[in-house]
């Protein structure tokens, strides 16, 4: 069989699939893509890492409408990157969202490559703030083992974007008008599927300017 084919059956598996899923969420649920379609009230934002192996709706076993992604190598919050800007000024002023959850996992490739000089140079490039952040936790990093260290570093990276999101116009603005929003990092554990509360949560202005990388993480 041609390479051409392999790949359009790789595709056609794809539409299957989803006939499948359909099927299945209407025999539970009728007339829920009905009500889908006229409406997207999410409570959350989940700003996660773009790994295949971390899906957000099905870790938190919520239905579609119910969390706004974003997703990228590292779960990054940078001031630069206006894709990520706009999804939660979008979030934030529109969608109206309660919660933005930072979720990033363990063994991270993204702050992997933070130990590594020997990435690919787009690569290199959009993970300089982990080495940053490499760089301030070096005493805190020395004692562990590699697998450790990684891990270690995975969590500080999480709650650095917490710090990061805390400083966005458009999250200190609904705070200084008295909407309800909360910051939050998570972090995932691929080996057993759990989901762990790292507990850095800002959820006013006044935390949020004091906010730092708590030294127990």
């Amino acid at each position: 069989m041609c390479q051409q084919c392999d790949c359009n059956q790789d595709i056609q598996q794809l539409f299957k699939n989803n006939e499948e899923w359909v099927d299945e969420v209407n025999q539970a649920n009728p007339g829920f893509f009905e009500s889908l379609a006229h409406q997207q009230k999410p409570e959350y934002l989940w700003i996660g890492c773009s790994d295949s192996r971390v899906p957000a709706n099905e870790l938190v076993k919520m239905d579609p409408g119910t969390i706004f992604v974003h997703r990228n190598i590292a779960n990054l919050v940078n001031s630069s990157d206006m894709n990520v800007l706009s999804v939660i000024q979008y979030a934030v002023e529109v969608l109206k969202v309660k919660h933005i959850i930072v979720n990033g996992h363990y063994g991270c490739g993204g702050v992997q490559a933070s130990f590594n000089e020997t990435n690919p140079d787009l690569i290199d490039h959009w993970i300089r703030p982990i080495r940053k952040y490499l760089s301030r936790a070096k005493d805190i990093l020395a004692p562990l083992s590699k697998t450790e260290q990684v891990d270690k570093l995975c969590e500080i990276n999480v709650a650095e974007q917490v710090r990061n999101i805390c400083h966005i116009p458009a999250v200190k603005k609904a705070w200084q008008k008295g909407q309800p929003l909360a910051i939050h990092g998570f972090i995932y554990d691929i080996k057993d599927g759990r989901l762990h509360n790292l507990n850095v949560t800002v959820d006013n202005i006044d935390d949020a300017e004091k906010a730092i990388v708590r030294k127990h993480l």
